[in-house]
Formats: structure tokens, C-alpha cells, sequence
């Protein structure tokens, strides 16, 4: 009998890992990803260490098993941060602040969910569907605020 609550607790552990979404802090490794399940990329346009409202997200959705089952079935995850205390690699930081101007990021967190047309030059070839940034109520009010903007294959 304890063998097979071991067992159990122990498939329950590994199950939960299984869920977790997995967030690409590389533009082309996310974009690959998108290419082969198209699916599109949500980028989290964060300040992870010093944004309240980005920390507050993370939080609040992001770390949620609701929000994580959804982004495993409907969308590649990509980080694109702006952090403070910590420093990012130059070509991570040159990268992310050219998504920034091309996204015409105004201020954290914002969030885009876009499709890649072209992965030979997927920077120019994106296709924006929406964005949204920190939503009131949880998981729930947050994935209804960006599934109206999933593709119509998506959902």
C-alpha cells in the first residue's frame, strides 16, 4: 500500500511538471517552435525585476496551472525583457530592443500574440493579431482578454 501511494504521489509530481509552459527568451528559437506547431508566439514585453504591473502578471497568470495549460495547446511563449539589476547578454539585449521598436513598445508589460510568415527573415514577416497587457482577475480574465485574438484555427 505505501508503494503505491509513492507511485501515485510521485506521478502526480511528475504530471504537474509535465504542464508547465515553457517561455523562450530567444526570438529564433520561438519563432522555429511557432513554424513547426503553428501556433503563434505571445511575447511578454516585461521589466521581470522592477515592473510591479510585470511582476504582478507573472504572479497573478503566468505562474497559474489554468494559464499554463492554455499556452501548452495554443500558443509558443517568448520573454522579451528589460531588466535593471541583471544584465542580459548584448546580442539578447539588442535583439530584444529591436522587437522593441518594431512592436512600438510604450510601456510593461505588453503582451503581443503574432504569427511568423517567413522564417528566413521572421522579423520582418510577422503577422500581429493582437495585444493586451496586465488584466484585472486572474488566469481566466486574462486568457478571455487575448483568445479573441488567436487565430481562427486556434482556440
Amino acid at each position: 500500500m505505501k508503494k503505491v501511494l509513492i507511485l501515485c504521489l510521485l506521478f502526480i509530481g511528475l504530471t504537474s511538471v509535465a504542464q508547465e509552459a515553457k517561455w523562450y527568451d530567444n526570438f529564433d528559437e520561438a519563432a522555429k517552435v511557432s513554424k513547426q506547431t503553428n501556433k503563434p508566439i505571445l511575447a511578454n514585453f516585461t521589466g521581470s525585476d522592477w515592473c510591479g504591473w510585470c511582476i504582478r502578471l507573472d504572479k497573478e497568470v503566468f505562474s497559474k496551472k489554468e494559464f499554463q495549460k492554455w499556452a501548452n495547446e495554443n500558443v509558443v511563449l517568448l520573454t522579451v525583457d528589460f531588466p535593471r539589476r541583471k544584465k542580459l547578454d548584448p546580442e539578447t539585449a539588442a535583439l530584444n530592443k529591436s522587437l522593441e521598436q518594431a512592436f512600438g513598445i510604450r510601456g510593461f508589460p505588453t503582451i503581443w500574440l503574432f504569427g511568423i510568415t517567413d522564417l528566413a527573415n521572421p522579423k520582418k514577416d510577422i503577422i500581429p493579431y493582437g495585444k493586451t497587457g496586465y488584466v484585472r482577475g486572474g488566469a481566466t480574465k486574462w486568457i478571455e482578454s487575448i483568445s479573441p485574438f488567436l487565430p481562427k484555427n486556434q482556440s
